[in-house]
């Protein structure tokens, strides 16, 4: 599932299942994605140029490896965070969306705001609030 909410005052977010939904145009979006944060999908997403991109922590697991993408997004500038799966399952954006929590930020979601603990539609909206 991929889909476009519009936030008011002329924002907006894509919602999809897996970050393999992304799409030139995509470039700048807030996205949140229920994919795991993995390495793979930091990769896929990293030259998009996003405004801020959303995973599932996939319970973190040996060595970080369920927000290692994070690393890698950080490295090209992004701001991005996972939600905890004990929050939202790994897949359904519809649940992420609804009731996903943040559970690890790297440093430039921090810079705007994004905290742990902070639900994820704050996350969007503070990313939202952020000029351009």
């Amino acid at each position: 599932m991929r889909q476009q909410l519009d936030l008011g005052a002329g924002r907006a977010v894509l919602l999809m299942d897996s970050i393999s939904l992304l799409t030139p145009g995509d470039e700048g979006a807030i996205v949140v994605s229920a994919s795991h944060g993995g390495v793979y999908v930091g990769e896929l997403a990293a030259p998009y140029a996003l405004k801020l991109v959303t995973f599932n922590d996939a319970g973190i697991g040996k060595d970080s490896a369920g927000t290692a993408g994070l690393k890698i997004l950080e490295r090209s500038g992004i701001a991005a965070c996972t939600c905890a799966s004990t929050s939202a399952r790994i897949g359904d954006v519809d649940d992420h969306w609804r009731n996903g929590v943040v559970s690890v930020v790297n440093e430039h979601a921090a810079g705007i705001g994004i905290r742990a603990g902070m639900t994820l539609r704050e996350a969007v909206d503070r990313a939202a609030s952020v000029a351009a």
